[in-house]
């Protein structure tokens, strides 16, 4: 019997953007590791700014404001979204896989699959915002390792130093001692960064945690899944196209996306769209979105 013939790939989809969406910047740790690893694929990139952080909200409020955005994402037409945001990914990851026909990464599984893998003692630590620690995704996760013993911890402050461009200083140090002691007295020597901010902290968390603890950076582990899932769904983007084009969207200002965005990714971000939200705001103290702006 003749084997089954490949599935059929518009062309025009291979050349279609990389959609990757996040509460606000730390998803574009995300978009530098992808960058790193495949520098001919373009980027989509939307920031819910003007709401974040997601962390101390309560899960259906994120879902709703994630499913919002993600939705204006997808009808741009990209080719596969990944949810760079911890939060998010803990609110809507199974809603999102049912909602959208096209291929859908998070950043939550990349991380436990090699933590599971490089944990020696088969303690694990993972470090989250609020909301992503309430969501229990990390604890459904490992599910499926029962042999692994976790500990977890809410650092919701490491958000407020990254994007205030504090990496290092006495007041952080104080901060993540008092964060991450507990974690480090616990046993772990395995800890997952499950914050995409949490990357640009690594010296101080590790400085606390010591050198023999294994530290997990899940935007790292995210690329690679997007590199796999583009190869085995033939959606890379050809060799013979122009050098891709980037774009950047946030619900906030763009001047200050532009001027933060860059402690995380660099001169990629060369202009910033204001994005549209497709909803009204939850209350008063909420802005509407009406107009499209640009910063360059």
């Amino acid at each position: 019997m003749a084997a089954p013939p490949p599935p059929y790939i518009d062309p025009a989809s291979r050349d279609a953007p990389i959609g990757i969406f996040d509460s606000g910047f730390g998803g574009l740790t995300v978009v530098r590791a992808l960058l790193d690893q495949l520098p001919h694929e373009a980027v989509s990139y939307f920031g819910d700014t003007a709401r974040q952080p997601y962390g101390p909200r309560p899960i259906a409020q994120v879902r709703a404001y994630a499913l919002e955005c993600m939705d204006k994402l997808v009808e741009s037409g990209v080719k596969m979204l990944v949810i760079a945001c911890n939060s998010a990914s803990g609110a809507v990851l199974r809603d999102a896989r049912e909602r959208y026909e096209i291929p859908v990464v998070e950043v939550i599984r990349p991380a436990v699959r090699l933590a599971v893998a490089a944990t020696r003692n088969q303690h694990v630590g993972v470090i989250s915002t609020r909301s992503t620690r309430r969501s229990m995704a990390y604890v459904d996760a490992f599910a499926a390792a029962p042999q692994i013993q976790l500990t977890t911890q809410e650092c919701p402050r490491f958000v407020e130093f990254v994007e205030a461009g504090e990496t290092a200083g006495e007041e952080l140090l104080t901060v993540a001692h008092e964060y991450l002691d507990p974690v480090a007295r616990a046993g772990v020597d395995t800890l997952i960064l499950g914050c995409t901010h949490y990357p640009l902290l690594t010296g101080v968390i590790s400085y606390v945690m010591g050198e023999d603890v294994i530290l997990i950076n899940s935007a790292e582990e995210t690329a690679k899944d997007v590199y796999r899932v583009l190869a085995e769904s033939a959606l890379m983007r050809p060799g013979e196209l122009p050098e891709p084009v980037h774009s950047f969207t946030t619900t906030g200002d763009p001047d200050q996306f532009l001027q933060i965005g860059q402690r995380f990714l660099g001169p990629e971000i060369g202009h910033v769209h204001q994005g549209l939200l497709p909803a009204a705001p939850q209350d008063a103290t909420e802005p509407r979105y009406a107009t499209v702006a640009e910063s360059s």
